[in-house]
């Protein structure tokens, strides 16, 4: 991959999927296997997709997940069974990783995010040099999903410095359907461009910004919504935004899973 990352002329960046095994809603979600691979291996195949990063690795609490990446050929550390986050567990692994400029944070229950998304979240990060992170978001156009919790809303200005009409800056990120209209109209979730995002949660960050991440004070409203990026929001780092045209599905319920195998069978 590291080819395709100089070619690419990115600055040079990192993939880094945290993967625990212990999860609520799908019992050890990571080493599930009905496809006939393990779903970490279906991520990590999805990462090495991207051609702006040079390395994929994954950082872990569990020897079986390391075990199962090492048996597919890649690369895992190991970090704390503590960690807070996946972000804190990357924090935890920075210095074994590649020495890279940017590293990407995607989660290991993304298995079908495109590689064309994840090179676009590097380049916005490197076409804003005030941003300390990037992130992705896909226009809302349904009220249904508005309204739903479990999709997260992004309240976005376009960051005019970029030069990049599809890049915008981060002002806020909310469960609430936001932003909220004094007089709703569905006309508003077919407005270009959208007034209505969905959160997509991938993030690529500085190196700089995730050597600093232990000293970034601490998030009331990152507690209230249970919604970790709202630290970087309250701690006044610009986070800029790269728009794509829709979400792949990731995997957080049993419904979710059996969803996957069904695509991934037919």
């Amino acid at each position: 991959m590291s080819s395709s990352a100089e070619s690419t002329g990115s600055p040079q960046a990192v993939i880094v999927i945290p993967a625990r095994l212990a999860s609520t809603r799908l019992p050890r979600k990571m080493l599930l296997a009905e496809t006939g691979h393990p779903l970490i291996e279906h991520t990590y195949r999805a990462a090495c997709r991207a051609t702006a990063t040079a390395e994929v690795v994954i950082v872990t609490d569990s020897d079986e997940i390391a075990e199962a990446v090492r048996g597919f050929g890649g690369r895992a550390i190991m970090t704390s069974p503590e960690a807070p986050s996946g972000t804190a567990r990357i924090v935890e692994a920075l210095s074994q990783l590649p020495p890279a400029e940017i590293i990407v944070n995607l989660q290991g229950d993304e298995p079908e995010l495109a590689g064309e998304a994840i090179d676009l979240a590097v380049t916005a990060l490197a076409a804003c040099p005030e941003a300390g992170a990037s992130t992705l978001v896909t226009p809302i156009r349904s009220v249904e999903a508005l309204g739903e919790p479990s999709l997260v809303k992004a309240v976005l200005t376009p960051w005019t410095t970029s030069g990049n009409a599809d890049i915008w800056r981060a002002i806020t990120f909310s469960r609430a359907a936001v932003p909220a209209a004094r007089t709703f109209s569905p006309a508003l979730l077919t407005a270009e461009p959208p007034y209505y995002w969905q959160h997509i949660g991938l993030y690529a960050y500085r190196r700089s910004l995730l050597e600093r991440w232990d000293s970034l004070p601490p998030s009331r409203l990152a507690e209230l919504e249970s919604l970790e990026q709202l630290r970087l929001i309250e701690a006044g780092v610009p986070m800029a935004a790269a728009a794509i045209d829709s979400s792949a599905p990731g995997i957080d319920t049993p419904e979710d899973y059996a969803a996957f195998v069904a695509r991934h069978r037919g």
